[in-house]
């Protein structure tokens, strides 16, 4: 488990208990003695208002392809969790090293760093 891959993960839900499979990027490899991961949620609903911190993920895209999404998605890194590595169900695929680029700096932005 790396930063800039993507599995499909049980994702908390923001506002009701509960969880749902979804595909999340991993923005940390395991931390702690308990193996937890900082991802943020990737959703196949493209938002018809896009925010600062979303980026498009186009799979028919060369650069996306390695993603292996199955449609058209929106990584959303406003929406993080910090969820146990056992949730991690399984691996999808990466994002390539300027895409990677882009997600540091989409984050360094949200979290004025």
């Amino acid at each position: 488990m790396r930063p800039g891959e993507i599995f499909l993960a049980q994702f908390p839900f923001g506002d009701i208990p509960g969880m749902k499979l979804r595909p999340v990027l991993l923005l940390t490899g395991p931390v702690g003695s308990v193996p937890e991961v900082l991802v943020a949620y990737i959703s196949s609903v493209v938002p018809t208002q896009s925010l600062p911190s979303d980026m498009p993920l186009d799979p028919s895209q060369p650069e996306f392809r390695s993603t292996h999404l199955k449609t058209k998605s929106t990584l959303r890194l406003h929406k993080m969790a910090t969820i146990h590595s056992s949730s991690l169900s399984r691996y999808l695929g990466t994002i390539d090293s300027s895409t990677s680029a882009v997600v540091a700096k989409k984050l360094r932005e949200l979290l004025a760093l």
